[in-house]
């Protein structure tokens, strides 16, 4: 399916489309940076609208999210096109239109019968960048909320200000993923570090619950000084919002070898004197998160797989009885 997309306007014998940072002019027929807005007869259309590449039922912490209904299912969504082009990507069969692996057209209804059908009430888009899907999901957030879903935006923050302002009422929670710290190494990859930092922004002054998700990829985002530059500028932000140190593997177009396993714990400890929750990811470590009041686990974790929990129903720590951070309704 397609539709009239939002946030454009004429430019000359073109367009320009106004969603993210790129800021594209297009000619008629060209398409943007993305692959999925594309100028037909002086009308910019998205051509992904409803086109649904995946959907699977994970673990939340699958994406990742540790502090956020912790050992629930979630319903995860991806639909086709990126607002980047990271040599490392993992899901990069997902970020063109033009050779993607085969969608299912669904309107807003049939994801909303969809979510009915799958047993949770948690909802993410991820797998490809869900802000390049904009148009649908200012049709199909606000339908969700209705319904009393609770939604996810697994996002790159690639956007502009005003779009974001529209949508980030229908947003409940949010991973970031933070490429880098420099600005040129953004740009290389077609993205902007200051579009990411003002959307983390937004979304915290918002109260959306937030966490951040950093991949430690040899060459690009593995400098020392450039990630201490980052935990200073999140934990002036907010030294609460949970950090994920990822480790990389090669693929796509980059093939250096894995992260080394002792950076990542030099980049733990580092992140751990700036920040109150820290967590090493695609390591098969496990994690613990503990009560920062009395110091007892509140949530044991194998993987993506919730082993125990010491916290009470309403979010309280079973031990002392002290509101922990974790959002459990």
């Amino acid at each position: 399916m397609k539709s009239e997309a939002l946030w454009w306007h004429p430019e000359g014998d073109g367009i320009i489309c106004d969603l993210c940072p790129h800021s594209c002019f297009l000619n008629p027929g060209d398409s943007g940076f993305c692959s999925v807005r594309k100028n037909e007869g002086g009308v910019l259309m998205a051509l992904n609208y409803g086109e649904i590449s995946s959907v699977a039922i994970d673990p939340v912490e699958k994406k990742p999210l540790f502090h956020w209904h912790p050992g629930e299912p979630i319903l995860s969504l991806g639909s086709v096109g990126c607002s980047m082009n990271c040599p490392f990507c993992q899901n990069w069969r997902l970020t063109r239109f033009d050779g993607a692996p085969p969608t299912t057209d669904m309107s807003p209804s049939d994801i909303s019968d969809l979510t009915d059908r799958s047993g949770t009430d948690l909802v993410a888009f991820t797998y490809n960048e869900p802000l390049v899907s904009y148009e649908f999901l200012i049709d199909i957030l606000p339908m969700l909320r209705k319904k009393g879903k609770r939604t996810v935006l697994v996002t790159n923050g690639q956007i502009a200000p005003a779009p974001l302002k529209t949508l980030l009422p229908s947003i409940d929670c949010a991973n970031v993923d933070l490429k880098t710290f420099k600005e040129d190494t953004y740009a290389k990859m077609g993205g902007s570090l200051e579009a990411t930092k003002s959307t983390i922004k937004a979304m915290h002054e918002k109260g959306i619950h937030l966490e951040i998700s950093w991949l430690a990829v040899p060459g690009i985002s593995d400098d020392i000084e450039e990630f201490e530059r980052m935990l200073r500028w999140l934990s002036d932000l907010d030294p609460a919002i949970p950090l994920h140190i990822n480790r990389y593997y090669p693929a796509h177009r980059w093939d250096a070898p894995a992260t080394d396993e002792r950076l990542m714990d030099r980049m733990a400890d580092l992140a751990s004197s700036k920040l109150l929750r820290v967590y090493q990811g695609n390591r098969g470590l496990g994690s613990i998160t503990r009560c920062l009041i009395c110091g007892a686990p509140l949530i044991k974790r194998a993987n993506y797989r919730v082993d125990a929990m010491g916290l009470l129903e309403d979010g309280r720590c079973s031990e002392c009885d002290a509101q922990s951070d974790i959002i459990v309704h």
